[in-house]
């Protein structure tokens, strides 16, 4: 999965930049309370992609 795809998919169930760091991204679900990284690779893995919105407890995509 591309990570742009992934970031408009966090970005549209409500999730938000927090900071970046040097090699990941950290997106913060404040509804939920959660937070996870992101890492910063053009192409992210299918099963990272469902445990970071795992993480968020957002819907898989």
């Amino acid at each position: 999965m591309k990570r742009s795809d992934l970031l408009r998919h966090l970005k549209s169930h409500g999730c938000e930049l927090l900071r970046e760091g040097g090699n990941h991204s950290v997106y913060v679900n404040r509804t939920a309370g959660k937070a996870t990284a992101v890492p910063r690779h053009r192409e992210i893995n299918e099963f990272l992609a469902r445990k970071i919105c795992r993480d968020l407890d957002i819907r898989e995509p």
